[in-house]
């Protein structure tokens, strides 16, 4: 006998986010600061109402996993920014490619070194070294290099809210003046967050970001047989 489907996951898990992402956004209209935009304020209310009600991944999954789906459709959209700076992109290409290697080296480097250095498991460890891609390229490496996709989603949520977060505050910091280099910072440290951020601040950052991750998601898809075999050598 099938089982009978029940909506009440579906629609408290759903609506709680959509109503959480619509209360984030009505606060970042009326106080314009980093911390209270939507991709930062609703994830980290989600989260900490998981943690207070003792709710795992895979409940919250089985209700508003649909939500997380449309990552995909929602990442092909930042392809419109970047057909409208192709200038840019063609003048520099070689740059954007250059540092798109190097991050994703540094971001898979440092990730595994984290992780030995904390003596997590080998679970947790290929997992974790996906986090700095976008969701929809990070889940099938996740499952191709041995490694869980839900805990995979987790790690890409805390390092897309961190990265976007911090990166404004970077850039006031570091002496990045070049659109290129203000881009790639946000399309490589905090992927779809991170471009968000970096769309607000300028259409031709924006469009560096969105390209950034897009081609780093895309690498590391490409790589990811390589990937998991340096992970069992390891």
């Amino acid at each position: 006998m099938s089982s009978v489907f029940n909506p009440w996951p579906w629609l408290a898990w759903s609506g709680l986010t959509l109503g959480l992402y619509w209360l984030s956004l009505w606060l970042h209209q009326r106080r314009r600061v980093w911390w209270t935009g939507p991709a930062i304020t609703a994830p980290v209310l989600l989260i900490g109402l998981a943690l207070v009600f003792h709710i795992s991944y895979r409940q919250y999954f089985s209700g508003a996993g649909w939500l997380v789906t449309l990552f995909a459709p929602a990442t092909v959209a930042f392809a419109i920014p970047i057909y409208e700076q192709r200038r840019i992109i063609r003048r520099h290409w070689p740059l954007l490619v250059t540092g798109a290697v190097a991050g994703s080296i540094t971001a898979i480097v440092s990730s595994w070194a984290l992780a030995r250095g904390l003596g997590l498991d080998d679970e947790l460890r290929l997992s974790l070294l996906p986090r700095s891609i976008s969701t929809p390229f990070a889940l099938p490496v996740s499952g191709t290099i041995g490694g869980t996709p839900s805990l995979t989603a987790v790690f890409v949520l805390v390092t897309g809210i961190f990265g976007a977060a911090i990166g404004e505050s970077l850039l006031s910091w570091l002496p990045l003046r070049s659109v290129l280099a203000r881009g790639a910072l946000f399309g490589m440290g905090a992927h779809a967050f991170g471009t968000a951020r970096a769309q607000q601040i300028s259409e031709e950052i924006g469009a560096v970001s969105g390209l950034v991750m897009v081609f780093v998601g895309v690498l590391n898809v490409l790589a990811a047989p390589l990937l998991a075999w340096l992970a069992r050598a390891g």
